[in-house]
């Protein structure tokens, strides 16, 4: 376990190092960008602009590479990353209030379509039905190659634009007091309701197709055959002998998904403003905040990471097999 715990930190290290040069080489500069805007507003010369630019966003370019790396991680292990450019407070303030939102919807939507993936999985896998079959593997061929962006982008025409029966935009209105009450609640359920759904739609039909190998597989066991010698009742299968097995090797999958997930939030949440980390991650990159970029480009790390090493703790603690050796 140690081990493990060890090489992750090493993974984190690895990815936040190459993260931090990237960012550094990306074309653009700060300061230069608001220069210039200054210039273009007030009608001053450049370096006036230049200087003031530098004051307002506390950034100097021309710190060596080195010294602004040793910064970094200085402020990594100290639980410092700086404040933000665009947002003028610190990073951490702005993580903590757009990670909540990312989340509510990457959770709801992955227990949503896996609980459904399964029970469909399973359910075509005992029946054995063509028709399903047919379906499924229509289904997904259509919505594999769609990205999820276009599938939010057609969400957003029918229901929002075309209906006006959801909201396409922001995580709550401004009508409803946030905090632990009902309205409050509801409001916010209602606004991740598409973000959600094109989650959904664009994950579900790959659980179910995983569930249905896995189930098809556990159903050519002798002991699946020896119960349905016995006379045992279908349910009793389905439930004691077929699921518990088939959904053993799912269970790595769905922690691994929802780093994935994780990580490709920025896509989906710009196009529903929703906010969080995806959407501040969008902000900070056209903006060139560096602080807030890497702030963001931190937490999407550490949370595939992290999930990847749950979900190998999880098969071991679920696999007697594992347990054993």
């Amino acid at each position: 376990m140690v081990k493990k715990l060890c090489l992750s930190l090493f993974t984190i290290f690895i990815a936040l190092t190459a993260m931090f040069f990237i960012i550094q080489a990306m074309p653009g500069d700060p300061v230069d960008l608001m220069a210039t805007d200054i210039v273009k507003r007030e009608n001053v010369q450049y370096q006036i602009a230049y200087d003031r630019a530098k004051a307002i966003l506390n950034y100097d370019p021309d710190m060596p590479l080195l010294q602004r790396y040793a910064n970094y991680v200085k402020g990594i292990v100290t639980g410092n990353l700086g404040d933000s450019m665009t947002y003028q407070k610190s990073v951490v303030s702005v993580v903590g209030g757009a990670l909540p939102w990312t989340l509510l919807v990457v959770s709801l939507s992955l227990l949503v379509s896996f609980t459904i993936g399964v029970l469909l999985g399973i359910y075509i896998a005992w029946r054995r039905s063509k028709l399903l079959n047919a379906v499924l593997i229509g289904y997904q061929s259509i919505f594999g190659a769609i990205p999820n962006y276009v599938v939010g982008y057609l969400l957003v025409f029918f229901f929002s634009v075309t209906l006006g029966a959801f909201p396409a935009r922001g995580a709550y209105s401004t009508s409803v007091t946030p905090g632990f009450n009902g309205p409050f609640i509801r409001d916010v359920l209602y606004h991740s309701f598409l973000p959600v759904l094109t989650y959904f739609l664009t994950t579900v039909a790959g659980w179910v197709l995983s569930m249905k190998a896995n189930s098809l597989s556990v159903l050519g066991e002798d002991y699946i055959t020896y119960a349905q010698v016995r006379g045992l009742p279908s349910r009793r299968i389905l439930v004691t002998y077929l699921s518990k097995n088939a959904i053993l090797p799912l269970v790595t999958s769905l922690a691994v998904s929802f780093g994935l997930l994780f990580g490709g939030s920025p896509l989906i949440e710009n196009m529903f403003f929703y906010p969080g980390v995806g959407y501040y991650l969008n902000k900070a990159i056209s903006a060139r905040d560096y602080p807030l970029m890497q702030g963001m480009f931190f937490i999407i790390i550490v949370m595939v990471v992290l999930s990847s090493l749950l979900a190998e703790f999880l098969y071991k603690y679920l696999n007697p097999r594992l347990r054993e050796s």
